[in-house]
């Protein structure tokens, strides 16, 4: 059997709604299941060998009590630790930043436990079955010492990579405005491009649009697939993280507080040079997300019907 892991980006659990801890996370299942548990169940009945937490190190003690240990019973977990001081050698944290580097750094701060190929999502984000099944069958199936070869510059790789795309539809709000990665893809399903693109409004017909700079709407393509933060990586992508850590260090040009170094542009950048193929993976699943407070409610209601129509138990952990 093919080890695999998934990494859950949990370092900013703790601030949701304004909460000061995970103690704070909502309860959204009948059993009082956080939106993690379903991804982790979904996860082990796809195939998924370990769980890796990226957490605060301040957050540890409780998040284990909470949630690690209660996991840890039904799959082998580790932990990685976000922290804003974690640069490479030479580096300072710069005077007023406060907030970590982004996902990109998340990623990379899992350097020690991950050897094998990865999947990675958000803590806070219900993605469905599908996208799971998908995933794990890619990454089971990429030859990744192959796919890393040489590609005739000693200091480059070619990477294999894919990630889950969700319809467009099947993300918006009733509540706001989201912000979305509108993908491109070939005809052979290989990311093109990931257009960023905010403010994303559900019409009244279900579809989506976005305002124009003269406040009229623009409709979009609700079937788009869009990019939720569900990747799958090879492990020798942790060279490509630091190697882009540094230069992205190197390069803040003045906006050394709020920079971030994010997946997207890291994916964008490595397109963009040629060094990466991207399949896009296409789940019909609908995904949910709490952007607005306004959100949970009907985030409960969905998860509710799903145990209903039987595709998870009442208990799930």
């Amino acid at each position: 059997m093919n080890d695999t892991t998934l990494v859950i980006m949990a370092a900013g659990i703790g601030s949701r709604f304004g909460g000061g801890g995970v103690k704070q996370l909502t309860s959204f299942g009948p059993g009082g299941e956080i939106i993690m548990d379903y991804s982790i169940y979904d996860a082990i009945e796809a195939g998924f060998t370990k769980v890796v937490f990226v957490i605060r190190r301040s957050m540890e003690k409780d998040f284990r009590k909470i949630i690690g240990d209660r996991i840890a019973r039904k799959i082998p977990v580790e932990y990685a630790f976000q922290e804003l001081d974690d640069l490479p050698d030479g580096y300072v944290v710069p005077q007023n930043r406060e907030k970590p580097w982004g996902t990109g750094q998340a990623i990379l701060a899992c350097r020690e436990v991950i050897h094998e190929p990865f999947a990675v999502i958000n803590a806070d984000d219900y993605y469905g079955k599908d996208a799971f099944k998908k995933v794990h069958q890619f990454l089971t199936e990429v030859d990744w010492n192959t796919a890393s070869e040489r590609t005739g510059d000693p200091d480059q790789k070619h990477y294999q990579f894919c990630m889950a795309g969700f319809v467009l539809k099947n993300t918006l709000s009733e509540y706001g405005g989201v912000t979305r990665g509108i993908c491109r893809v070939n005809e052979d399903g290989e990311l093109i491009e990931i257009l960023e693109t905010k403010d994303i409004l559900k019409t009244a017909d279900g579809g989506a649009a976005v305002y124009s700079g003269n406040a009229s709407l623009i409709r979009l393509d609700s079937d788009s697939l869009v990019s939720m933060n569900f990747w799958g990586f090879t492990p020798d992508f942790m060279g490509e993280l630091a190697s882009g850590f540094q230069r992205f260090l190197d390069n803040l040009d003045g906006n050394e507080t709020k920079a971030e170094y994010l997946l997207p542009t890291i994916a964008d950048r490595l397109l963009k040079e040629g060094r990466a193929d991207i399949t896009v993976l296409p789940s019909n699943d609908k995904w949910f997300g709490v952007t607005f407070r306004e959100d949970v409610p009907v985030v409960k209601e969905s998860i509710l019907r799903l145990v209903k129509e039987g595709v998870y138990p009442e208990k799930l952990l």
